[in-house]
């Protein structure tokens, strides 16, 4: 049970407002899009999908056993009310998810990638987490209690992510009374500073008015522009490191700690805290505000090109995969998800600079046409096979030359 094949329809939508944000800040010379920074927002997107469609956690089993046994039938019929109830019981649950995941590290473990985005525009809605499957179905277990169908639940779920798609940009102002009611760009940009006077408010997912009503809600100041990003930086374009930094942080810090206590306690304590020892013997570099210098890394023509080549590939292949998942045969799935996720780290070293990737890259490669020769990747096989028969070519050339264009060759 996911929103997938509802957000695969809004995809184009999304991709068209992207380009016309783009469009708009360039002519208004406010352009906030560099292109590492989005490729890497658009990949995390898309590598999010694919837990759900492997059926990774436990979210499904949990809900269907609910329910059948617990199903209380209180909100159990398709009438209208029973959709606005479902959508605003939903942005409730969200709010509680969104900000036990600002104050739980476990949950911010998974969280952070949203975040990581120094640059604010549409693209960084994009940047979504691929592990929220462990632990994101706790919150909403109350609505299935009430007997809400599970086909009104996705909808609503995938109607509440969908609406928050929009208030990710800088070129909306103020709205007005709109600002009181509902999450917008004004609301939202808060949520996602890092500046101490903004940190851990505006958790609302639809409505700001949980905030305002459970006192976490912060205004916009106009003397005070936001700096995005997290405190601790992540400094890599690695959509796979993303999800996976914090959680490496946990249990290195477990490790190092002496004591049992703290070897838990760190999991559930609030996201800045350490225990005292790996604190001072293992000290973390955050930001300094008043130096702040956006993460970039200089590469070759050929580079930016190639790696936004896989994030094209990616993308049509993906919007294909969620459209006809059910007819995929499971052990393709898990196949087009590996190699979905090996495209977008290699892209992202391309964007790094790491001279090494066109060798990765040419035994990804061949590795696929390997597999596709036993019979597998059986889904759209001539748009992989292309694309594949593609990078092997582009790939073996450098290979060959045996050098990557320098930085210093790049434009």
């Amino acid at each position: 049970m996911h929103t997938s094949n509802l957000i695969a329809y809004v995809v184009p939508v999304f991709v068209l407002m992207i380009l016309c944000e783009f469009i708009y800040g360039y002519l208004k010379k406010k352009n906030n899009y560099r292109l590492n920074d989005t490729v890497t927002s658009i990949g995390l997107g898309l590598m999010s999908r694919y837990p759900a469609l492997l059926g990774l956690g436990v979210q499904g089993l949990v809900y269907a056993f609910i329910s059948k046994q617990f199903n209380l039938g209180l909100l159990a019929s398709y009438d209208p009310y029973v959709w606005v109830i479902a959508f605003i019981l939903y942005d409730l649950s969200y709010y509680w998810l969104h900000r036990s995941h600002h104050q739980i590290k476990i949950l911010w473990a998974s969280h952070v990638v949203h975040h990581h985005g120094e640059e604010y525009n549409l693209s960084t809605a994009l940047r979504q987490t691929g592990t929220d499957f462990l632990f994101k179905w706790i919150f909403y277990t109350p609505m299935l209690l009430l007997g809400i169908p599970v086909e009104i639940f996705v909808t609503v779920a995938a109607l509440n992510l969908i609406y928050q798609f929009w208030v990710h940009t800088e070129h909306i102002k103020r709205l007005g009374i709109l600002d009181y009611i509902l999450v917008t760009p004004s609301n939202h940009r808060i949520h996602h500073a890092q500046n101490k006077e903004y940190i851990d408010a505006n958790y609302g997912g639809v409505f700001i008015l949980w905030d305002r009503m459970f006192g976490t809600f912060i205004d916009e100041r106009e003397d005070l522009k936001p700096i995005y990003g997290t405190s601790k930086p992540l400094n890599s374009w690695n959509p796979l490191w993303a999800n996976l930094e914090v959680w490496s942080e946990m249990i290195k810090d477990s490790w190092r700690t002496k004591r049992w206590r703290d070897k838990i306690a760190l999991w559930f304590s609030t996201p800045k805290w350490r225990p005292a020892d790996v604190s001072e013997k293992y000290p973390i570099k955050k930001n300094d505000l008043t130096q702040f210098k956006k993460f970039d890394t200089k590469t070759s023509l050929f580079s930016k090109i190639f790696g936004f080549m896989h994030l094209v590939f990616v993308s049509i292949y993906t919007q294909g995969v969620l459209f006809n998942s059910a007819s995929i045969a499971y052990i393709d799935l898990m196949l087009i998800s590996f190699n979905i996720v090996t495209l977008m780290v290699l892209a992202s070293f391309m964007y790094e600079n790491r001279t090494f990737v066109y060798y990765l890259e040419l035994v990804r490669s061949l590795s696929v046409l390997a597999l596709i020769s036993f019979g597998y990747f059986n889904f759209m096989p001539e748009i992989i096979l292309s694309y594949t028969l593609f990078s092997t070519l582009a790939s073996g050339v450098i290979v060959l030359r045996d050098r990557v264009l320098s930085p210093s060759e790049a434009r």
